[in-house]
């Protein structure tokens, strides 16, 4: 298979998941390729995450976080890639499976995973592999950024999750796109002063802030229902 987007987000973690939120949301076309083996899923149970005053399963944060990539008009797919390479056009991302896809950006967030990238990507070896990147995720080659944990950024998922952000920001940035707010407004905030809607903005009124509420209600309960069904996960090396 071959096809295109805007942005390709290698890993589905909560920095590459959190990356494609901003990215989908911005109104760029974003694939995210995932392998499915984020190392949060190894955590008994996930403390100091802010909005979980009493913890919260990895496992369904990881979830949670991958139904908001959704929501945002991302495209998930599971698929291990195995290179990048530059075209006259961008990268074209290939995966184990023969599936290759073109795209004006990158956003590599794996783990420590760094064989699939260009030979020009500068890496650093501290034990584990790393991508070497300025604090905004900018790596030597231009339009492929780092996120997360592959960016030498601490081992946590907060961490993670406000770097993959970071980086999605500077990505449009970059890209010359208008400065991006994210808000949703109360009805009047922006436009009863005179002013236009600023870009990623929208103001609803309170029918519809109420009814976004609900639908928010009854997601968490949904959710918080019962206990998350994936087994626990250990580290690769006790199996078996």
């Amino acid at each position: 298979m071959s096809d295109s987007a805007n942005v390709v987000v290698v890993g589905g973690g909560v920095a590459g998941l959190s990356a494609a939120t901003f990215t989908a949301r911005a109104g760029l076309e974003t694939l995210v390729l995932d392998a499915g083996s984020s190392i949060l899923c190894r955590n008994a149970h996930l403390e100091n995450y802010p909005g979980f005053p009493a913890g919260v399963n990895a496992r369904l944060l990881l979830d949670m976080v991958a139904d908001g990539a959704d929501r945002a008009g991302a495209d998930r797919r599971e698929a291990r890639v195995t290179r990048i390479e530059r075209t006259a056009d961008g990268f074209a991302v290939e995966t184990a499976a023969g599936d290759r896809h073109s795209t004006t950006y990158v956003i590599a967030a794996t783990k420590n995973a760094t064989d699939y990238l260009p030979d020009d990507v500068e890496t650093l070896d501290r034990g584990k592999t790393f991508v070497e990147c300025d604090e905004r995720g900018r790596t030597a080659v231009d339009d492929l950024y780092a996120a997360g944990r592959l960016a030498r950024k601490p081992h946590q998922a907060i961490v993670s999750a406000g770097h993959g952000t970071e980086v999605a920001v500077t990505l449009l940035e970059d890209a010359d796109r208008p400065f991006y707010h994210d808000w949703v407004a109360p009805e009047g905030y922006f436009t009863d002063r005179g002013r236009e809607l600023p870009p990623g903005c929208e103001e609803i009124d309170d029918d519809e802030r109420r009814r976004r509420e609900d639908d928010s209600l009854e997601a968490m309960r949904e959710r918080f229902a019962e206990r998350h069904p994936a087994a626990q996960p250990t580290h690769p090396s006790l199996d078996g």
